[in-house]
């Protein structure tokens, strides 16, 4: 078994990461067999890395969390100019530029660098024990994400047992996605079979990974491309030298990636990657530049939540010619009318697009598009097309110039203008964007009602259930059971999941609301200081803008959203059957000694959650940040802390653990008792 074993994933290696194939495919199914009849005879001894296993183990009931040992940051973004002079490299020169000046007198005389093409695929980082892969979860918010173990396990490019096994832990990041071909072959192989086809490579490889059955993911043309670590046993010297290290393991690197000593070389390195970019059979948006010396790393560090030594550098999207059908208007969750062209289907990146956005009625009047005529179209950020401009055709007779509509298409209500956007009022009973106020109201943030989401939405206003968003909660059992997707227990655990939202906080439910630019730390703040829905309700515009962060702007769209009369009578029955808990945040007595202070979070805390943390702390007048700075108090440590810590301890700030963080609110306590 074990040289079974040890074999196919030779085998398996060769095959799928080198494309160097030794045996042909019956000769690898016969020792395939042989192994699965071996493992069916003394299961016990089956190990861990066998091939058998990437069939997957069965169906989850959910997705569980899956916790970064080291945050995953997002990095700076640079772009090439695409038009008008001058330099369409200068945020290359400019990134250059940032790193000699933090590093002063000790940077190198030519910086050695990295470059990769900027995968369009999903963040994912793998971890493996003594070479054997354990788990692996999806990028999330960097902190946490989406364990997806079951899922990696039956992807061939994500190597179950590491081929020299290190020794310890280790954690490898990459990002998973399609290859274009095999994409074509599924969609087409989708189409024979009377199957809708994936509209998107990047969007569909994030829905297959969060399949919560493997049966779904098998077979599917995906990969797994490593570009970086989190966690390491022992520190290696440069970049490059870890992309060989995890070529040597087993996994697949980008063979366009490419070493340059200063910033001129990465230059032609970057604009090479973009002149190959319509010939690769995966998709990317950029090039990634990353210093290679770790080192020359340490020293540089990190800003806000990005790495300094680090840029991803955009190229324009890819544009193309077709003709405007016919021009129709979708109305969003906010009320936003969108005027959409129709177009005669084209291919732009690997996708076919017949649908673009034209944003509002003044772009479209700017550029003047009419119905017939000729448009060059590109997809925004590689993922939302739009319509750039008209192309001229002398001599054609155009169509009559459209306007946007006097009522909502969707509900019949006369329509607004708010700034450039042509927006419907009735926030709560049009039917286009009831669905996705459902799913904002009860979104975790807001009141957090589990197993309700956007198909469970869309159901219970198509089936007319939900005609208003009080419906939901005189949902019963008996009217959810029968719906698709629902059986008795699902509809139980739904309608007990809608009782217990009837009791929440001011904030989540300001949030719920979908208040145009109200956003979570805006609604902390309103509850904060007015402590009643009545008196947020109430407010006027100059009371109004006395919450920091509300300005005249957020102000007026605050009061509009109130001062419509069926929103008001929506929250009238919202208000009537939701109970808010009190907002217990009283202002402090005396002044605080932590009043304009700064704490860094990092790690996990075991008697409060991050939130009751920064809450705690908020009271007293401090504030959280994400980074550490000289100007930072302290740095709170809990468990599997990120490189936070070295940076508090470099920057000789103030270190505490739980313990030290609770006993400092103890020890304010008491000196408040005692009236110091």
């Amino acid at each position: 078994m074990d040289q079974l074993v040890d074999e196919l994933n030779l085998h398996n290696r060769l095959y799928h990461v080198a494309n160097a194939p030794e045996i042909p495919d019956w000769e690898y199914d016969a020792l395939y067999r042989e192994l699965e009849a071996l493992e069916a005879a003394d299961p016990d001894a089956a190990r861990p890395d066998s091939p058998t296993r990437r069939v997957g183990d069965g169906a989850l009931d959910a997705l569980s969390p899956f916790v970064h040992p080291i945050p995953m940051l997002s990095l700076q973004n640079g772009y090439r100019r695409e038009e008008g002079p001058g330099d369409p490299y200068v945020d290359l020169h400019d990134f250059e530029a940032r790193i000699r000046r933090h590093l002063a007198e000790d940077a190198p005389t030519e910086i050695d660098y990295v470059v990769e093409p900027k995968l369009d695929g999903l963040a994912m980082e793998l971890v493996y024990e003594d070479g054997v892969f354990v788990a692996g979860g999806t990028r999330g918010d960097g902190a946490t994400g989406e364990d997806v173990s079951h899922n990696l396990r039956v992807i061939p490019t994500v190597p179950l047992r590491l081929a020299s096994a290190p020794a310890g832990r280790l954690t490898v990041r990459g990002e998973v996605l399609f290859d274009l071909p095999g994409f074509e072959r599924m969609n087409a192989a989708r189409e024979a079979a009377g199957e809708r086809r994936f509209e998107n490579p990047r969007n569909s490889a994030a829905g297959t990974l969060r399949q919560l059955d493997p049966a779904m993911v098998r077979g599917r043309p995906l990969h797994l491309v490593a570009h970086s670590a989190g966690e390491l046993a022992e520190r290696v010297p440069t970049h490059h030298a870890l992309l060989e290290r995890f070529a040597a393991w087993g996994f697949r690197v980008n063979p366009l990636n490419r070493v340059c000593r200063g910033i001129d070389a990465v230059i032609e390195a970057v604009a090479h990657i973009e002149s190959v970019r319509s010939d690769l059979e995966y998709e990317i948006d950029g090039a990634v530049v990353k210093v290679d010396s770790a080192a020359l790393r340490d020293a540089l560090g990190f800003v806000t939540r990005s790495p300094r030594w680090a840029l991803a550098f955009k190229y324009p999207p890819p544009k193309v010619v077709t003709r405007l059908k016919s021009v129709l208007f979708s109305v969003g969750r906010t009320g936003v009318v969108t005027p959409v062209a129709f177009l005669l289907p084209v291919e732009i990146g690997g996708v076919t697009v017949a649908r673009a956005t034209l944003h509002n009625r003044e772009e479209v009047g700017r550029k003047d598009v009419r119905e017939g005529d000729r448009v060059r179209i590109q997809r925004a950020g590689d993922v939302i097309p739009q319509v750039i401009e008209r192309i001229e055709e002398p001599g054609r007779e155009r169509s009559d110039p459209w306007q946007m509509p006097a009522a909502c298409p969707s509900c019949g209500t006369p329509l607004i203008e708010r700034g450039p956007f042509t927006v419907c009022p009735n926030s709560f009973e049009c039917p286009a964007q009831l669905a996705g106020r459902i799913v904002h109201f009860a979104s975790r943030n807001a009141l957090d009602i589990e197993g309700l989401g956007d198909e469970s939405a869309k159901l219970f206003v198509s089936a007319g259930l939900v005609r208003h968003l009080p419906d939901l909660f005189a949902l019963r059992r008996e009217q959810i059971a029968p719906l698709e997707g629902f059986a008795e227990k699902s509809a139980t655990k739904l309608v007990e999941a809608l009782l217990r939202a009837r009791k929440t906080e001011l904030a989540r439910f300001l949030y719920g609301l979908g208040i145009p630019e109200v956003g979570t730390a805006v609604a902390r703040d309103l509850a904060r200081h007015f402590r009643t829905f009545e008196r947020i309700r109430g407010a006027s515009a100059e009371e109004l803008q006395t919450v920091p962060g509300v300005g005249p702007r957020m102000a007026e769209q605050i009061l509009a959203f109130f001062a419509e009369p069926q929103n008001s009578t929506v929250l009238d029955a919202l208000t009537a059957v939701i109970e808010l808990a009190a907002v217990t945040v009283p202002a402090p007595a005396a002044p605080s000694p932590l009043a304009g202070k700064k704490f860094v979070f990092t790690g996990g805390l075991e008697t409060l959650s991050r939130e009751q943390a920064k809450e705690r702390i908020e009271q007293l007048g401090a504030r959280a940040v994400s980074s550490v700075s000289k100007t930072t108090a302290y740095v709170v440590v809990g468990s599997e802390p990120g490189s936070k810590a070295d940076d508090a301890a470099r920057l000789g700030v103030r270190i505490l653990d739980e313990a030290g963080f609770l006993a400092l609110f103890a020890d304010l306590k008491t000196e408040g008792a005692a009236g110091t």
